[in-house]
């Protein structure tokens, strides 16, 4: 049998006590038991998460993950997923990125990211069977203006591809795209299947958070344009709606929602039409996630359900299982 020197031995021993305490070997340095515990029974038990099926979820800061759950087997932190309307919020950002910190975005980008450009009759089944943004773009009405819209909200894909064709990035397929807008953001792990800026990343939720701490940390300029200039959404309540998805009275920003309807609590977020839904809490210091993938109509609804009550448990200490 190999053994060390008695010397050797007592110095690896050291060592490997001191790294087991090492701030930067521990994912869960700062965290707090008794949040992580409130989230996680709450994950396990609230109806609206047992409805679910299996998910995984995790709530950090800047420094990283301080608590994350597995609710069945099916989802990990590394395995990769569809992350579908979630994408708005990593082309928001790259657009920060693009124009350069000095620069403000003009009246028709902020329209553009806020989703007044009138183009309301986006496909994005369309851009499945094109090759670059600009077919994309293209495609069966994608790119249609439709006056009578201009000026209103209306929650569709064909905004954010237009502001992509005024940024340059026309003639770009996938794995192009991928390098320019990962490249310009400074990240790994989540890549394009489309070319389609509104919807057509995929990844694993380890990447998309880590996208997350660099907001948080104000790594990325979007931490400072977090609730930017938000527009009201909700049709019927609000005279300059024409469509939206969220049946709540909540604003828009720069391609990510503000949860502010009544009894809501401002978080910040881009949920994805298969269930992944991320968020940076009001604070704009912590951030979180849940990550699931499937085809249904309801999927974002259900996940914003248990995952607003998994962010209620973790910042009051208490499981919420209503």
């Amino acid at each position: 049998m190999w053994t060390l020197p008695p010397g050797r031995l007592r110095l690896l021993s050291v060592c490997l006590l001191a790294a087991a305490f090492h701030p930067a070997m521990s994912q869960a340095q700062g965290a707090d038991p008794a949040r992580a515990a409130a989230a996680g029974r709450t994950a396990q038990q609230a109806p609206a998460c047992k409805a679910l099926g299996d998910f995984y979820w995790e709530i950090g800061d800047a420094r990283g993950v301080l608590g994350s759950g597995q609710v069945g087997s099916s989802y990990s932190p590394d395995k990769s997923i569809k992350i579908a309307s979630a994408s708005k919020w990593v082309f928001g950002a790259y657009f920060l990125e693009k124009i350069g910190r000095n620069t403000q975005p003009t009246a028709q980008q902020v329209a553009e990211l806020e989703m007044k450009s009138g183009r309301t009759g986006f496909n994005p089944f369309k851009c499945a069977f094109t090759r670059k943004v600009e077919g994309c773009a293209a495609a069966g009405d994608n790119g249609v203006v439709k006056p009578q819209d201009v000026g209103r909200f209306s929650y569709g894909g064909g905004h954010s591809q237009q502001l992509a064709l005024e940024l340059g990035l026309g003639g770009l397929g996938n794995e192009e795209l991928t390098r320019e807008v990962m490249g310009r953001l400074g990240l790994g792990g989540l890549s394009y299947v489309h070319p389609q800026l509104a919807g057509g990343l995929e990844g694993p939720p380890s990447a998309y958070a880590a996208f997350l701490r660099k907001i948080v940390s104000g790594q990325l300029r979007m931490k400072e344009f977090l609730g930017y200039a938000p527009v009201c959404t909700l049709p019927g309540a609000c005279p300059g709606a024409v469509y939206s998805p969220a049946k709540a009275a909540w604003h828009y920003s720069l391609d990510h929602w503000i949860e502010d309807a009544p009894g809501d609590d401002g978080a910040f977020s881009s949920p994805g039409a298969f269930g992944f839904y991320p968020w940076i809490a009001a604070d704009k210091a912590t951030y979180g996630l849940l990550a699931r993938e499937k085809m249904s109509g309801s999927a974002y609804v259900e996940s914003v359900d248990c995952g607003t009550r998994i962010r209620k448990a973790w910042f009051s200490k208490a499981a919420v299982l209503q």
